[in-house]
């Protein structure tokens, strides 16, 4: 089987999650999707079961790729408004275009592994470049708990990026500005 091919239809799949919302993703819908003949993606993927964690897998390697440019990008952050103006960006991200598709998936994904463990072994939030620059810099600022700072300070972001996919709006860097504030305090 062709990896390619089921990058694609996990890549397809993602889309159809995030246009159509858990019900709609099926095997016909990834077919028409991905403009492939009816049955082509249950030939990958036997049970609605496998595509899904298909689909969650690719999500995350989409998140860890995306993540490691961003910490890869960033020089050794020297200020509070630094670390929330680079907070701010994948933020603001993860709220337009492909990065707004894969945050509705992983919101999905998200809810649908209360009931799937083996999906939320998957979604664990991993080690990544992002996460470690963040880390390193509340530790030069003498945090005392940089591991857990940083997961709280990521985790409200999240639920920013959260609220605003569900209300509308964007991420305002004031906000990211208090929350970094609050981690270093």
């Amino acid at each position: 089987m062709s990896t390619d091919r089921r990058t694609l239809l996990a890549d397809t799949a993602i889309a159809v999650l995030a246009d159509t919302g858990m019900r709609g993703l099926t095997h016909r819908a990834v077919d028409r999707a991905a403009d492939l003949p009816p049955g082509t993606t249950s030939a990958y993927f036997r049970t609605r079961q496998a595509l899904l964690t298909a689909l969650v897998r690719r999500l995350v390697a989409l998140d860890q790729a995306e993540l490691e440019e961003a910490g890869a990008g960033v020089p050794v952050l020297r200020t509070a408004a630094q670390l929330a103006d680079g907070i701010a960006a994948l933020a603001g991200a993860r709220l337009t275009g492909e990065g707004r598709r894969r945050s509705l998936a992983r919101y999905a994904c998200a809810v649908e592994s209360v009931h799937h463990p083996e999906l939320r072994e998957i979604l664990v939030p991993r080690e990544n470049r992002g996460r470690r620059t963040v880390c390193d810099f509340l530790a030069a600022q003498g945090v005392a708990d940089p591991e857990e700072r940083t997961v709280t300070l990521l985790t409200c972001v999240d639920g920013l990026v959260f609220d605003r996919l569900v209300n509308g709006g964007r991420v305002h860097a004031e906000e990211i500005r208090g929350l970094v504030a609050a981690a270093l305090r």
